[in-house]
């Protein structure tokens, strides 16, 4: 794909190869990972816009920033109350970000069924004033969606209109509809009609594991970039491949970001997290159920680093 920079208001993303926001994963050390590896624009997992409001200290430990990290600073946020998206934009705990993503994708049960996420591909109207809202605050505001809720109600080209006119300055769209979950092919003229509709960046999203896919989800949608998510919690030096970086020390990498977790949220999470993080890390790669059994079994960070430091990925 063709690598370029991503105006987004008067915000430029350095490439346009994006992390996704990913709830549980997209934490601080795994932003600061796949930024070094080339990622153009990283998020954060989604934080409830009333959690923040009412001062919700577990939503707040979903915000942290690395004081070295260099890229622009994204928060995506969720909800259906305009008021509360507003008031939570402009909240100090979201002070240090300059980019602020609506959820409007989530196919998740539990987010659906209290009128969130994808469940706002309902209601167009209450959609467009949460952007508006949103917009008030003075902050550059991104819309991530679906194509529709499943094959009857395709509407990635109308809701994109609609996002730019309440004011969006840039959206993601995911080329399933909300039924498929993450499962099932992606929709690649889906997000191709939403890009004819818009003049703001459009971003695709969805079924990117290498880079050829990124090639194919780039060529055949005409979308400004891709966002890449499960491909990335798999191999997140696929940014380094797509964006052309050589001779990356993988497990080096991944050491970093241990050491990393380990100092921002202690021992307790950084054992469970980095033992999930490097199974996932281990798909392909030979004895890796093996592997995985005893890296599972491990009950400190330093038996986790006795494994790593034999691994090669």
């Amino acid at each position: 794909m063709r690598l370029k920079e991503i105006r987004i208001g008067n915000l430029i993303a350095r490439n346009n190869v994006f992390l996704a926001p990913l709830a549980g994963y997209t934490n601080a050390p795994f932003r600061d990972m796949c930024y070094a590896l080339g990622a153009g624009l990283t998020f954060t997992e989604m934080v409830s816009a009333k959690g923040l409001c009412f001062g919700s200290e577990k939503t707040k430990e979903l915000l942290h920033v690395s004081k070295d990290y260099g890229g622009i600073k994204a928060c995506q946020i969720f909800g259906n109350d305009p008021y509360y998206m507003r008031k939570a934009c402009e909240s100090e705990a979201l002070a240090p970000f300059d980019l602020i993503d609506i959820n409007m994708g989530c196919p998740v049960p539990k987010i659906y069924k209290n009128g969130e996420g994808s469940y706002l591909l309902n209601d167009f109207t209450l959609a467009a004033k949460i952007i508006e809202e949103c917009k008030k605050s003075g902050k550059i505001i991104s819309v991530k969606f679906r194509i529709g809720l499943d094959n009857s109600s395709i509407c990635g080209g109308q809701f994109a209109r609609v996002c730019e006119g309440a004011g969006a300055d840039m959206i993601t769209v995911h080329g399933r509809t909300r039924d498929k979950i993450y499962a099932g092919e992606v929709d690649f003229e889906a997000i191709a009609a939403a890009k004819r509709a818009v003049s703001i960046p459009v971003i695709a999203n969805g079924g990117v594991f290498c880079e050829k896919d990124a090639d194919e989800l780039y060529e055949r949608t005409g979308a400004d970039g891709v966002m890449i998510a499960r491909g990335a919690m798999y191999k997140p030096w696929i940014f380094a491949e797509i964006t052309g970086r050589e001779n990356v020390d993988k497990r080096g990498i991944v050491r970093g970001q241990l050491e990393k977790t380990l100092k921002v949220y202690g021992e307790k999470f950084a054992l469970v997290y980095m033992r999930k993080m490097i199974g996932f890390y281990l798909k392909g790669t030979p004895n890796a159920a093996e592997i995985r059994a005893k890296l599972f079994k491990c009950q400190s960070i330093t038996e986790v680093e006795e494994i790593l430091n034999t691994l090669s990925f």
